[in-house]
């Protein structure tokens, strides 16, 4: 394929329900005509930013809490600091990060894959039609706090999850954005569909349904 035919195909021919296509020429490009289908994957991660998300919860729910209980780090607004880093020396600073290497690896020996098994949502992936007819049923809203596909990516999720039975069936299929998604986990089958209109039913001659500009 010479450079009209890239080209074309570029501007012209080539169909998108996704970023996917032109951000895997692009890596291909960049790493002269040839990239592994995990640096694919890494550039394709650098679009996400419902992965973004994920990891800074994790990062000041979980892992920061925990070293800032220990005095190890403090945090001024965005920005993690470790207390004492001025005091290391230039030898002290790589024998710690050597050390930091050999626990990332012990642990990874220990527990294997079982340590990201919670980031596998899905086991058998949704196809990219029945994923729009579920987003499409949803209005593309999440289907929990009601935001819009244009502002956070909607995730399908499993109403049932699949460690509880649930199938893999547009009935047991609903739309969350990722933060809902993460938060209701694989442990909870509450299912969210409808639940935005149900709130929309008033009783006029209920005192709480006519609260709204109540002084």
């Amino acid at each position: 394929m010479n450079f009209i035919e890239f080209k074309e195909f570029l501007t012209a021919k080539m169909k998108m329900s996704h970023i996917y296509q032109p951000v895997m020429i692009k890596r291909l490009l960049k790493r002269n005509g040839e990239a592994t289908d995990t640096d694919i994957a890494n550039e394709l991660l650098q679009f996400d930013p419902s992965q973004l998300e994920y990891y800074q919860n994790i990062t000041n729910n979980m892992v920061g809490k925990v070293l800032r209980n220990h005095r190890i780090v403090e945090k001024d607004k965005k920005t993690y600091r470790l207390i004492g880093y001025e005091k290391l020396t230039t030898d002290q600073i790589k024998e710690l990060i050597v050390t930091c290497e050999d626990k990332i690896d012990a642990y990874i020996k220990k527990r294997g894959d079982a340590i990201w098994t919670h980031r596998k949502n899905n086991r058998t992936p949704v196809s990219g039609t029945v994923r729009y007819e579920v987003l499409k049923r949803a209005s593309f809203k999440c289907e929990l706090c009601g935001i819009s596909a244009d502002e956070k990516a909607l995730e399908v999720d499993h109403i049932t999850p699949k460690n509880l039975g649930g199938e893999d069936s547009i009935n047991n299929y609903q739309a969350l954005c990722y933060s809902c998604n993460a938060t209701k986990r694989d442990r909870d089958n509450t299912d969210f569909r409808g639940i935005k209109e149900k709130f929309e039913c008033r009783d006029h001659s209920c005192l709480f349904c006519n609260l709204e500009g109540a002084v």
